[in-house]
């Protein structure tokens, strides 16, 4: 049994799953194709930042969408710890995040993840993001791929 829940990015226990994702990032791709975005320093309303326990409150994973003025949003630091995979945490914890983006106005979900990370891929097209365009602040890069998805399908439902 597993719990999903809203908490800071300072908590140890996402600074430490935070810390893993960075290594493991840092030993697929050079310091300049690393977007390694300190969650700690961003304003609180523009940030969701959730974790998932398991059932001894051992955090094995987290996640954050960062919130933008135009109904936009950047999923961020997706991580499931390795002993956890396999049992679709991501996708339940990608759904939780996309609800409470849903509910803040969010009406657009974009991502940057690396080419060599094929479960995260894997996941992200089976929760429905769409490869696009690099997005600012991003560029082009060979060892990049951006997605999209729509939280609303029809922009005008959300009074934009």
């Amino acid at each position: 049994m597993y719990s999903i829940s809203s908490e800071s990015p300072a908590h140890p226990d996402i600074v430490a799953l935070i810390a893993a994702l960075d290594s493991y990032q840092s030993a697929l791709y050079p310091a300049e194709s690393n977007h390694l975005l300190d969650l700690t320093q961003l304003p609180g309303h523009t940030l969701i930042m959730m974790v998932i326990r398991d059932r001894q409150l051992n955090a094995v994973g987290c996640g954050a969408v960062v919130l933008n003025s135009d109904g936009s949003g950047e999923m961020k630091r997706v991580y499931i710890d390795p002993t956890h995979r396999g049992q679709q945490l991501g996708e339940k914890l990608l759904a939780a995040l996309e609800d409470e983006a849903l509910s803040r106005g969010c009406h657009t979900l974009r991502l940057e993840t690396g080419i060599e990370q094929h479960a995260a891929v894997r996941l992200y097209e089976r929760s429905g993001y769409q490869l696009r365009a690099a997005f600012a602040p991003y560029e082009e890069d060979p060892l990049s791929l951006f997605m999209e998805k729509l939280l609303v399908a029809d922009l005008r439902l959300a009074g934009l």
